[in-house]
């Protein structure tokens, strides 16, 4: 017997899956279910996702536009930081879960909900991205996982579900892979993706345009930055995800955000996935390219070592941890003197820096050249180094000794 709820909000993207999930819900709970659904720019119409929600059961339905929320403040915080999971994942589907279970959660109080609700299998890592959101702004919210809970284990058992209840299923086959897809990314895994010796097909591909057919001519394009954060591309300001679709096309035309991953779940097992961030890509390698004329270099390399870390965080779902606050404020802070120009030239899969200028840079030309100057005495040079090797020094000095 499952204990009584009331009211469940679901995240609700419309397809079988959760289309299954809002009957199964009803059924087994015997509770009233509110559809959520979020644009944050999947690149689908969901004009049919009220009728479709309703005609299957669902007492209210919410589609909210949240793109501009979703770049500005998730996908802009975790670049200002640099952030990338072991060493290769841009971590479009972590940033966008948590922003998700938050709306669900404040609809949930909005209209008086016990419990929310997710389609995340009990293998991967959305689960507890969702959920460690949930909990960390609502703790004693209700929380249904079905994966967890049925017994309908195959796509097959999940079609004769709908069937059986009049839920309209797609009659196109089912793409050998699962896909997520948002204004930053698309992720692909599973099914023939599985086996990491075989190369994915080329047609899996939706945004990168393969390096044969990208354009045989570069193109320039300048990004403007304020504090860390991208503001202007070829001198237009654009809102941020205006701005992150503007590079998304730049940067896929040339091939741009490719990657193909084993990553360490963490739920404790490896899995591959391919993925395209081309926009993503672009961005952190120009953001990269200004820091490094107007970051203190001392500054600079302890918030790198601090990278894995932050990064881990996000991967995880500790979005909403006390932790990731504090490691944010200090990322937003070093981003202080992070203005400027960066020109980045695009070809064949490659961004590269051409030119980088701000009124903050820490970078003279006086100082640096090989020239003559009045900054830096040549001299100088040789008590630092002795003073650095003293160490080294008498190490080797006593063990010749021995």
């Amino acid at each position: 017997m499952k204990d009584k709820i009331q009211k469940v909000v679901l995240a609700y993207s419309g397809g079988l899956d959760t289309s299954v999930i809002l009957k199964w819900l009803m059924e087994t709970y015997g509770c009233e279910v509110i559809a959520f659904s979020a644009d944050i720019g999947q690149d689908e119409e969901l004009d049919h996702i009220p009728q479709k929600a309703k005609a299957t059961g669902a007492s209210r339905v919410f589609v909210e536009d949240l793109k501009e929320t979703f770049v500005k403040d998730f996908v802009f915080p975790a670049f200002r930081a640099n952030a990338i999971y072991e060493g290769q994942y841009l971590l479009g589907t972590s940033l966008a879960r948590p922003l998700i279970a938050r709306r669900q959660v404040e609809i949930a109080r909005s209209e008086g909900a016990d419990a929310v609700s997710h389609g995340a299998t009990g293998k991967g890592n959305d689960q507890v991205r969702f959920e460690l959101t949930y909990l960390a702004l609502e703790p004693g919210i209700r929380i249904i996982a079905p994966w967890r809970e049925w017994s309908l284990n195959s796509r097959s058992d999940l079609m004769a579900f709908a069937e059986k209840h009049g839920i309209p299923v797609p009659a196109t086959q089912a793409k050998p892979y699962s896909v997520d897809r948002n204004l930053l990314h698309i992720s692909y895994e599973g099914g023939i993706l599985e086996d990491p010796w075989q190369a994915p097909p080329e047609d899996l591909y939706t945004l990168c345009t393969p390096l044969e057919k990208a354009p045989d001519s570069p193109e320039i394009v300048e990004i403007a930055f304020e504090k860390g954060d991208p503001v202007a591309v070829d001198g237009q300001p654009l809102s941020p995800a205006a701005l992150l679709a503007r590079l998304n096309r730049l940067a896929g035309k040339h091939g741009i955000g490719r990657a193909d991953v084993v990553e360490n779940r963490f739920v404790g097992m490896k899995s591959r996935g391919i993925y395209e961030t081309p926009g993503g890509t672009l961005l952190r390698a120009a953001h990269i390219a200004m820091e490094s004329i107007t970051m203190d270099r001392e500054v600079m390399h302890l918030r790198d070592s601090l990278i894995p870390r932050y990064s881990e965080l996000v991967y995880n779902g500790f979005w909403f941890s006390p932790e990731m606050k504090m490691l944010q404020a200090m990322m937003d802070d070093a981003q202080t003197d992070v203005s400027g120009v960066v020109r980045m030239k695009l070809y064949k899969g490659n961004c590269i820096v051409l030119g980088r200028k701000s009124d903050a840079s820490l970078y003279r030309e006086d100082f640096a050249t090989f020239e003559d100057d009045t900054v830096y005495s040549q001299k100088d040079a040789e008590g630092f180094i002795r003073l650095n090797a003293l160490r080294l020094r008498i190490r080797k000095m006593i063990r010749n000794k021995r």
